[in-house]
């Protein structure tokens, strides 16, 4: 689900009921984690981001809820963790919202944060 939502807050107000809490779950913990970072609507959903550029973001699609970690190299590092999750190179899909690891994402996040990377 693409938005024009021009700001978060908004954006989640026209979230899908089921998905509503995790998704308001995932803004909490990247608002708090991610200490110093913009958070902005971009490519249609909520972004994070650092002088680099977005660095993370997530969205409501149509059968899922999308995870975007935009530093490859904490995907790779993560790999052990990620195993067994429905993931592309920069992003993991959670097909149940009861079902987020919401301490896997913070560990992502920490990770983003501490990586000194550029975003892929």
């Amino acid at each position: 689900m693409t938005s024009d939502a021009k700001n978060v807050t908004d954006y989640l107000k026209n979230v899908p009921a089921e998905r509503k809490a995790a998704l308001t779950k995932l803004r909490l913990l990247c608002k708090e984690v991610l200490k110093g970072y913009k958070e902005e609507m971009a490519y249609g959903g909520p972004t994070y981001k650092r002088d680099n550029g977005i660095e993370i973001g997530f969205a409501s699609q149509k059968t899922h809820i999308c995870f975007y970690c935009l530093i490859h190299e904490v995907m790779l590092a993560n790999k052990e963790l990620l195993k067994g999750l429905n993931q592309g190179k920069g992003v993991i899909r959670f097909s149940n919202p009861d079902k987020i690891d919401f301490e896997i994402i913070e560990n992502l996040l920490t990770d983003i944060v501490n990586s000194g990377k550029k975003p892929c």
